[in-house]
């Protein structure tokens, strides 16, 4: 059986989380420290990914609405 998307995300998941408590501030740092710092990161992430997404739907709705004018 194949694995699923939501088994790929896991292990990526799981990855990042073992990469942050190998690494020299992982060890410093308690699992919940660690994890907390995991999700600030995600967060981080969702923000850049949401502004880059917000930015390419304002100049499609840019685009579509002079092509819908005439103004192509």
């Amino acid at each position: 059986m194949p694995n699923s998307p939501h088994d790929a995300a896991s292990r990526r998941a799981a990855e990042a989380l073992q990469a942050y408590t190998l690494s020299e501030e992982g060890w410093r740092d308690s699992p919940s420290e660690t994890l907390q710092r995991v999700l600030a990161d995600l967060l981080h992430w969702c923000d850049d990914t949401q502004r880059d997404f917000d930015k390419a739907l304002t100049t499609a709705r840019t685009r579509h609405a002079a092509e819908r004018d005439g103004g192509a």
